[in-house]
């Protein structure tokens, strides 16, 4: 019958204590990585603790589908220290240089940061009325990086029918394992 049939026999064989088991097996798959990834956020003190780089306004420093490891801590922030920030409005985070700080009287701290690959500062990219970042705005400061081993995010986001294929093809695996 070929190696199609072969998988439609194993999906009518399985038990319902096999399917059971399985389906435990998986959910735990996923609690551990959501343990990790709270572990990771408690440690480095940031709310996303790894980033992908999705543009080039960055290069030739950091290039698209780059990673990014994160850590946040109480030191000021300084010129010169490449940040990942949320802009108000905006889902997706920013990784750019802090080429500005500006300390208020009030002992705050405003950011002005920009691409290294850009002719302007991100005045333009923060929410509308907006001239500086503050604290909260700043996810984290980049401690280490991996080069291009996020072009697999990437790709799963602009082409979601690899994502698709790939959690149907894993599904496929998980359901017909004999373990």
């Amino acid at each position: 019958m070929g190696w199609i049939g072969d998988t439609v026999d194993s999906i009518k064989s399985i038990q319902i204590r096999q399917l059971l088991t399985q389906a435990v097996s998986l959910g735990m798959i996923v609690t551990s990585a959501l343990i990790i990834w709270k572990a990771l956020m408690c440690i480095t003190g940031s709310e996303s603790p790894v980033v992908v780089v999705l543009s080039g306004s960055m290069e030739p420093g950091f290039k698209r589908g780059d990673i990014l490891f994160l850590h946040m801590n109480k030191e000021p922030i300084r010129a010169g220290e490449i940040v990942v920030f949320n802009v108000d409005g905006r889902e997706i985070p920013i990784v750019h240089r802090v080429i500005k700080v500006h300390e208020r009287q009030d002992g705050e701290v405003d950011i002005l940061t920009k691409g290294d690959n850009n002719y302007g500062d991100d005045r333009l990219l923060y929410a509308q009325g907006q001239l500086w970042l503050q604290r909260h705005h700043i996810m984290g400061r980049a401690v280490g990086f991996l080069p291009y081993v996020g072009w697999v995010t990437i790709i799963m986001t602009e082409k979601p029918i690899i994502k698709y294929i790939l959690i149907g093809a894993l599904g496929l695996l998980v359901i017909t394992s004999k373990d």
